[in-house]
């Protein structure tokens, strides 16, 4: 009888302690760059319902990507660890099953949540590809997705009704909170927009909402507002996608196209937040929106992302918890990065967060603000051409970058930015070698090359380990590269 009281009571308190867990929603842009939004200070821009969002949430202004580079970073996001751990990136190889066994979808269904993913996941499991079975509900894909929702198989049934993707995750998200709160359970739901990404193909039922519009173009815009930059970040594809994408040209236009396709973004956020409503759960869902890396728009005069510069690896963050009031229509100056994420969604779901995660919970900053999350954060780009990759630390205030990469026309280079005072990132302070803000970012610095040789477990990031080892002499580096290096702007 004792036995069968205790085993009641185990029951009851596990349906209450489910009941009481919020729902979560997770929505993910791609190649959304900070200022893209109104909340963001953005005046050209039309995004009511994300601004809504940020009047009714905490808004972050000091969040990275950790690597701005669309595999690596989903990686980061579903595990909370850095890349170098993750292991997962173009050319360097698929999560393994025993990484994505302590992803936050995973843990959250094993503690009771219904689980939904739509869109672009971005990554698969060695031996297993996209991990479909892992969730209730499926509406991803594999690779870059389409834009065409007809042509993404588990989301053909909304094309005749959406047929341009970026509307059809908001019906399916809206279907899936229906669904879940029908079954009387917690749920979490991540959609991955695959806008603003290239190609440039945005929802034509949206083509008269810019049309009257003239952008303004940012205070670093174009070349000669580079000029202070590495010569290595000029070897990668970005440089001359600043003539090739249109930015030199016909600025406009390309902006005109990339805002329409996150206005279609923002309509989605009004049709899952409609349908929160509706169900009426509105006041035990939590939604966070963000995106996996920024973009340069001609910043600095590049285009795309991947290089550490603040275009390009700070993207828009808010939380929206209706349970935390006080923290409704504030924002938060707190260094926070993507690896965040995970460890933060494990949090609100009461599930523990596993020992191997990098990053920590954004809780405390819903009840203040000023909360310090991270004294330092390391950014990389282990990717694409050889001089091209690099290394970095973020404090509250600076930002540091090291090149490693040593020929006959260029050096190892240092670049050492002041965010506080100059956040466009237009005078580089590293020639400066006395400078007591240079030498403890280079402790925070060698701090996490250290890190990467205890925990990398694959060949290609233990290198990582002597490639960006300030200390270490070109001799032991080259050694290590491919003897056909990645062609410079591929």
């Amino acid at each position: 009888m004792f036995r069968f009281l205790s085993l009641l009571f185990i029951v009851g308190f596990s349906l209450c302690s489910a009941a009481e867990r919020p729902n979560i929603i997770f929505l993910f842009a791609d190649d959304q760059t900070f200022d893209s939004l109104g909340c963001y200070g953005n005046q050209d821009v039309k995004t009511p319902h994300i601004d809504k969002l940020s009047k009714e949430g905490l808004t972050f202004d000091h969040y990275y990507n950790t690597t701005a580079i669309c595999m690596a970073s989903r990686a980061n996001v579903l595990t909370g660890m850095y890349e170098y751990k993750t292991g997962c990136n173009f050319g360097k190889g698929d999560l393994t099953p025993e990484i994505f066994a302590k992803s936050y979808p995973v843990l959250l269904r094993k503690s009771g949540y219904v689980t939904a993913i739509a869109g672009k996941i971005g990554v698969e499991v060695e031996g297993v590809g996209l991990p479909e079975d892992d969730f209730d509900w499926w509406g991803a894909g594999p690779g870059q997705t389409h834009y065409e929702t007809r042509k993404n198989k588990s989301m053909a049934k909304y094309a005749a009704r959406y047929p341009h993707s970026t509307l059809s995750y908001g019906a399916f998200g809206s279907d899936f909170i229906n669904w879940a709160n029908e079954k009387k359970s917690p749920f979490c739901l991540s959609i991955s927009f695959k806008a603003p990404h290239r190609p440039v193909s945005p929802d034509p039922k949206f083509d008269d909402v810019y049309t009257d519009t003239t952008f303004r173009k940012p205070a670093n815009f174009g070349r000669e507002n580079g000029l202070h930059f590495s010569e290595q970040s000029r070897q990668g594809r970005q440089y001359p996608r600043f003539d090739s994408w249109g930015y030199r040209d016909n600025f406009n236009e390309a902006l005109a196209k990339y805002h329409q396709l996150v206005y279609a973004i923002d309509q989605a956020v009004g049709m899952i937040r409609s349908a929160v409503e509706q169900a009426g759960i509105a006041d035990n869902t939590v939604v966070i929106y963000t995106s996996d890396n920024g973009y340069f728009n001609g910043a600095h005069g590049y285009g795309s992302k991947v290089l550490p510069y603040e275009e390009s690896t700070r993207a828009p963050m808010i939380i929206h918890d209706p349970r935390e009031p006080e923290s409704h229509g504030k924002r938060t100056a707190s260094l926070s990065g993507n690896i965040d994420v995970a460890p933060t969604i494990l949090e609100l779901a009461s599930v523990p967060i596993p020992e191997n995660v990098d990053g920590k919970s954004l809780l405390p900053l819903l009840k203040d603000e000023t909360t310090e999350i991270h004294k330092h954060l390391a950014i990389m780009n282990c990717w694409g051409p050889q001089p091209a990759q690099s290394f970095g630390a973020l404090s509250d205030r600076y930002k540091y970058i090291y090149w490693y990469y040593d020929n006959d026309k260029m050096d190892p280079a240092e670049e050492l930015y002041d965010l506080e005072n100059d956040r466009l990132e237009l005078k580089n302070l590293a020639a400066d070698g006395n400078s007591p803000a240079l030498k403890e970012m280079r402790q925070y610095y060698d701090s996490y090359i250290t890190h990467i040789g205890e925990s990398a477990q694959r060949k290609a990031y233990k290198d990582y380990a002597t490639l960006f080892d300030r200390n270490q002499p070109w001799e032991n580096k080259k050694v290590l590269l491919p003897k056909k290096l990645t062609p410079v702007g591929k």
